[in-house]
């Protein structure tokens, strides 16, 4: 049976290609997809929903839930391009009025209780709000994927923060203090999925509207990453996310107890890890090695049905 999935997301270029992959993952069931301000503002995110599902035409539409309107200073702009997708030019959709996220995510669980898995491939603005709906809401959670903190090594919002947390520290302590059984993927392990420029212009089925919409985004974040970090081709982090879902032993994990730093000029969204004798029980599942040879095979293996109309 197909993992029901609902995705949490700001869509920026490795958000879509996380999306391309859930969407034609067989095993997946991709049930909504709600937007979260994050790389681009709220409506921005909410309209690039509705252009990725359009582009990507998957076998199976998700509802969509609209994005709170947040505001951080942070930005992913400079590394996605304006509006978040590689600077593409893509005509106007006629936009629905999609449902507020959280209320599309609070249906979905009480519609499908202890069967769910919530997919945050962005901020977690949208799933605090559902908690607040609802508190009892993570108790009918089957597991929480969230893409977001840093443990070891530099941060890439601040000196010791990851975007995700750092955008909006408040609702990534309120999730991880939730009670749902959560996994958490860093920057330590998701900037490993770094691709180079032939992987991610040569894709399987290059004429599938999938490989064509891809390619067509990510030069930017190619040239951007050669600039911003000095680093020759582009991180596909949330696609992290998507392969724990789907593929979870390619994942190993560890239990460990993890907080959010709210406060700082320099740490505020920091994830600290209590290593002490005595810290408080785990609250995450924290992920401490990929198969990095797993996920390549997975990616091209998911986009290669994406132009076969395989369901």
């Amino acid at each position: 049976m197909p993992v029901k999935v609902v995705i949490i997301a700001d869509p920026g270029i490795d958000t879509a290609f996380a999306l391309a992959l859930a969407l034609n993952d067989p095993n997946l069931e991709v049930l909504a997809i709600v937007a979260s301000a994050g790389n681009v503002p709220a409506e921005t995110a909410t309209r690039n929903v509705h252009l990725l599902i359009n582009s990507l035409d998957p076998p199976r539409w998700p509802r969509i839930g609209a994005a709170w309107p947040f505001e951080s200073d942070l930005s992913g702009e400079t590394l996605h391009g304006p509006e978040g997708l590689g600077g593409m030019k893509i005509p106007p959709v006629s936009l629905l009025q999609p449902s507020p996220g959280e209320r599309v995510l609070y249906e979905l669980v009480r519609e499908h209780p202890r069967e769910l898995t919530v997919l945050v491939l962005g901020p977690c603005t949208m799933f605090a709000r559902a908690i607040d709906r609802d508190p009892d809401l993570p108790s009918l959670i089957d597991r929480v994927i969230i893409v977001g903190g840093c443990v070891d090594g530099p941060g890439n919002a601040g000196p010791v923060s990851e975007f995700h947390f750092a955008f909006d520290p408040v609702s990534a302590r309120r999730a991880l203090r939730a009670g749902a059984m959560l996994q958490l993927l860093p920057l330590d392990q998701s900037r490993r999925l770094i691709f180079s420029p032939s992987d991610l212009l040569e894709l399987p089925e290059p004429s599938s509207p999938t490989s064509q919409f891809l390619r067509a985004i990510v030069p930017w974040g190619i040239r951007a990453t050669s600039q911003l970090y000095g680093v020759e081709g582009f991180h596909l982090k949330d696609v992290l996310g998507v392969v724990a879902a789907s593929q979870p032993k390619s994942v190993t994990f560890a239990q460990v107890s993890v907080d959010v730093e709210l406060r700082g000029e320099l740490t505020r969204g920091m994830s600290v890890v209590d290593r002490r004798a005595g810290a408080p029980s785990p609250n995450v599942q924290l992920a401490v090695d990929v198969e990095l040879p797993e996920v390549r095979a997975y990616i091209r293996r998911i986009l290669g049905r994406s132009g076969t109309g395989s369901v």
